[in-house]
């Protein structure tokens, strides 16, 4: 007796059902076998990326982008510039605090020189005052002398000095001189007394005056 048209739709859904089965199947075992090749003894380990995906090292030149080259310019630039503004702003400073010892060593002078204009003799703090000499190695050449000013009293003072260079023969070639103002008792203030004379003929620094007023 032949099958009913109801029995052969019906054989023929399940072949189709099994052939699907079967494809996937072969499929499944085929991605298993792409995934683990290789494996080795390490079958479980993740597959190590291959050398192909290292960065092309060609593709970096070594060279910065304009844009960061320009600002390493500037900054250079900006550096070089606060540099030579701070030494011109310290050579300026320097010589500024010149000038104003300069102009407060000839204030001093002056003023020494008017204290001692009326003194007779060799004044009343001679005793206070000593001299040394200073070696031209130090001076530029210079002759000059120390001289050192102690307040020997109990109360404040000030003092004016005058050194006289002499020449060999005793004549005054040159007179300097100098001061200590508000000195307190026990104190003591060392200012130089410079000759302007040239090297030659030698001359001696002398102790010609010294007040205290």
């Amino acid at each position: 007796m032949k099958p009913s048209i109801a029995h052969r739709a019906g054989l023929r859904g399940r072949r189709r059902i099994l052939l699907a089965s079967s494809l996937g199947g072969v499929l499944l075992a085929g991605v298993v076998a792409g995934c683990g090749g290789g494996a080795g003894q390490n079958g479980g380990t993740t597959a190590q990326p291959s050398a192909s995906s290292s960065p092309n090292a060609s593709s970096f030149s070594g060279t910065p982008p304009s844009a960061m080259a320009s600002s390493a310019s500037e900054a250079v630039s900006s550096a070089r510039a606060s540099a030579s503004a701070a030494a011109s702003s310290a050579s300026a400073r320097a010589s500024e605090f010149k000038a104003s010892v300069d102009a407060e060593t000839q204030r001093r002078s002056a003023t020494a020189e008017k204290e001692l204009k009326g003194v007779t003799g060799r004044g009343n703090a001679v005793s206070e005052v000593a001299m040394t000499g200073l070696p031209r190695a130090q001076t530029g050449g210079v002759l000059a002398v120390l001289v050192t000013i102690t307040n020997k009293t109990g109360s404040e003072a000030s003092y004016a000095v005058q050194v006289d260079f002499k020449d060999a023969s005793g004549k005054v070639v040159e007179t300097r001189y100098v001061g200590a103002e508000h000195l307190q008792p026990g104190k003591k203030e060392q200012p130089i007394a410079f000759s302007h004379q040239p090297p030659e003929p030698k001359l001696t620094p002398v102790l010609a005056k010294a007040q205290r007023y």
